[in-house]
């Protein structure tokens, strides 16, 4: 039987918390996903798994269409299920205790606990969850500011459902999975207020605040920055409509 356990990290080695770093210290290995040939996120990953003297084991990730397919959730259940073929081979031949190192907390936006029901489907496996630092709390540190308005919800989507929940009428949202293009769907909406941060609290950490209409073209700039810098980008924001 193989137990894993599932460490958010936050935004970097400098979010684990005490509890992460003792269920690493519990462990035999590190497993992490290699998505490319330059995973600069890979790489922070070993750094943090020899810091802790594990070995990291690489497993590469399995095809996805990241397009736009018009199935998505299909496109997404077929990257899950050769995902957990991959891991289930990896676990069930190295046995022991495991870590997987995911960026933020495994609860927001993350496959790793899906992955690993369906891998618990085809090798014997037990598992538990360390929760980590959310880019959310991250960007709301940054800028000051607080998630919602008083007594008022705040909508967690998507930049690719930004313009659906738009027009369905949400009025706060915070943004996850951006990329360039999804910041051109902002250019509708130049009277709303963003609070926007990349790489938040890691290398590359650039952030714009302001109407939309006045800080997008300084969103963009920030953005490329960032990816310089870094050699990757995350990001993410908080888009709220005029009073």
């Amino acid at each position: 039987m193989t137990h894993v356990h599932v460490v958010g990290l936050g935004m970097g080695p400098q979010h684990l918390t005490a509890e992460g770093a003792a269920a690493l210290a519990g462990s035999d290995y590190v497993v992490a996903v290699r998505k490319d040939e330059h995973d600069e996120l890979l790489e922070v990953r070993r750094r943090v798994a020899t810091d802790h003297g594990l070995d990291l084991v690489e497993v590469v990730d399995a095809e996805r269409d990241r397009a736009d397919p018009g199935d998505y959730p299909g496109a997404v259940a077929a990257w899950h299920a050769a995902r957990a073929d991959a891991w289930a081979r990896v676990l069930g031949a190295r046995g022991g205790t495991a870590t997987y190192l995911v960026w933020g907390d495994p609860s927001l936006y993350d496959s790793t606990l899906r992955v690993l029901d369906r891998a618990a489907e085809r090798t014997p496996l037990t598992w538990d969850v360390v929760p980590g630092i959310s880019a959310p709390q991250v960007l709301a540190a940054r800028h000051r500011v607080v998630l919602h308005e008083v007594g008022q919800p705040v909508h967690l989507t998507t930049a690719r459902r930004l313009a659906k929940d738009v027009a369905a009428g949400q009025r706060n949202l915070v943004v996850m999975l951006g990329s360039g293009a999804s910041l051109e769907r902002l250019a509708a909406l130049p009277d709303w207020s963003i609070w926007w941060g990349a790489n938040l609290g890691a290398l590359g950490e650039r952030l714009v605040a302001g109407r939309v209409g006045d800080v997008l073209g300084s969103v963009h700039a920030a953005r490329e920055a960032a990816r310089a810098e870094a050699g990757w980008v995350m990001d993410c924001f908080l888009l709220r409509a005029p009073a």
